[in-house]
């Protein structure tokens, strides 16, 4: 992934195998890293200053991505979020004020990193985000309405069940969230551009030209959508589901029932432990510069490929 900067200066991708995925999971947390806010200055480490492009811009328009909506942000600014969804005994309201908070980070986070060479409308994220909170919200509300009428169920079977409410929502609404915040990149194409041999490349940058698009592909738009909304759900799952998993395990154990005041330190530490781990393995699932054979989009790229046939696309995270 390299960030589009003013000049004539192609940074390399990363210091990692982008190839492999353990490359891409380190490249992952790297951009992932909440650490990134502390920086006041530019580090004399050519990598170090790469990691803070990466975690910093967007890779089509070379602006900052709004600090809150930046990876590097994630794991903070959803864990407030998630510990809410996950609080104990939630009533309906509390269900509703966290679903709906929930959604409305994915629509700026999924905005904000969407493949920008298709421009979103303001009706359109209204509209996504409406049925986005309504999906979650009836999602959420509809199995907790279910599951205390499952008398078959022990009482610490529903209690679990209950706990794993929140994932349902989640991972559903979490899905639609991204198809419908990014579905105009599918009704509309994505650029895609070839991809360059090293020899391109170094001449690229010589002579500070840029690469310039084939054309929007909406084949390639709809890979790029489908991969980041698996990616969200790969994301989602161990983030909720663990977490109350291991917290319903401990509230049973004699230390805690001792201790009630230390339930919400307890989630707030299974949740950030969980997340730390989990982002970078989810967004390195897929590459977000993806390279494809053009003979597996429109026919018009068939002819048009780089190096080995391919081209290339951004995915967006």
């Amino acid at each position: 992934m390299s960030a589009s900067l003013p000049g004539n200066r192609d940074l390399p991708a990363s210091q990692y195998d982008l190839s492999s995925y353990w490359g891409r999971v380190k490249q992952s947390a790297e951009i992932s890293d909440p650490r990134q806010g502390q920086e006041k200055s530019m580090t004399p480490e050519i990598w170090r200053a790469k990691k803070i492009v990466d975690s910093t811009l967007h890779p089509d328009t070379g602006q900052p991505v709004f600090l809150p909506f930046r990876m590097s942000c994630f794991v903070i600014s959803n864990l407030i979020v998630t510990a809410g969804m996950l609080t104990p005994g939630l009533q309906t309201t509390g269900t509703l004020l966290w679903q709906i908070t929930n959604q409305s980070l994915n629509v700026g986070i999924n905005s904000a990193n969407a493949n920008k060479s298709t421009p979103l409308s303001t009706p359109t994220i209204a509209k996504s985000y409406f049925f986005a909170v309504s999906a979650s919200c009836s999602v959420a509300l509809g199995l907790n309405a279910i599951v205390p009428r499952l008398n078959r169920l022990s009482p610490t079977a529903k209690t679990t069940l209950t706990r794993l409410v929140p994932f349902a929502a989640v991972a559903s609404a979490g899905a639609l969230n991204v198809f419908l915040m990014r579905g105009e990149e599918i009704r509309q194409g994505i650029d895609v551009f070839p991809t360059l041999s090293d020899e391109e490349k170094a001449q690229k940058e010589k002579d500070g030209s840029q690469v310039q698009s084939l054309g929007k592909s909406k084949k390639a738009a709809t890979l790029a959508v489908g991969e980041t909304a698996l990616s969200r759900v790969l994301n989602s799952t161990p983030i909720m589901v663990l977490p109350p998993l291991v917290l319903v395990r401990l509230q049973q154990t004699e230390w805690l029932k001792r201790r009630p005041r230390m339930t919400l330190p307890v989630n707030l530490g299974l949740i950030l432990t969980t997340s730390i781990f989990a982002l970078p393995l989810a967004l390195a699932a897929f590459p977000q510069k993806q390279a494809v054979s053009a003979m597996s989009l429109e026919k018009q790229f068939w002819d048009k490929g780089g190096k080995d046939g391919k081209v290339e696309f951004n995915r967006g995270i």
